[in-house]
């Protein structure tokens, strides 16, 4: 099993949020699409939770931005029940395959300004005995 954690303050995305490079670098058009859902507040509020989410996932698979991956290759989407659940594409779907990652969770709590996400990766089958600290060979 592996764990990523990220903290955020709601204001450090701030400046960010309203650059359009920004978004499309970081988020899928549906995690977009949702927060166009919203209002103004909720909408900064959302997209926080989604970068924290985002950073939580990136340090599971291993690579943080980088080694080809981009945060918009983790999308963190709505389940039916409105549960974040995780999408990977491109490279972070590659070096999660590699690392013998089955599928990722993650949570995201907001508090006073503050988001806090988890990440959980599940390991394949084949992969259930390694320690989390072993990379896949």
């Amino acid at each position: 099993m592996w764990i990523g954690v990220d903290v955020t303050h709601e204001n450090e995305l701030a400046a960010l949020l309203a650059r359009p490079w920004f978004r499309d670098y970081t988020y899928a058009p549906e995690e977009l699409q949702t927060a166009a859902s919203f209002g103004a507040e909720r909408a900064h509020e959302f997209l926080t939770g989604r970068f924290a989410g985002k950073e939580a996932v990136l340090k599971v698979i291993g690579t943080g931005v980088g080694a080809g991956v981009t945060p918009r290759q983790v999308a963190i989407l709505r389940a039916h029940g409105g549960a974040p659940q995780v999408r990977l594409s491109g490279a972070a779907a590659r070096h999660a395959r590699d690392r013998g990652i089955a599928g990722i969770s993650v949570s995201v709590t907001h508090k006073k300004g503050v988001v806090v996400a988890v990440a959980i990766g599940v390991p394949a089958a084949s992969h259930a005995g390694m320690e989390a600290s072993e990379p896949s060979r």
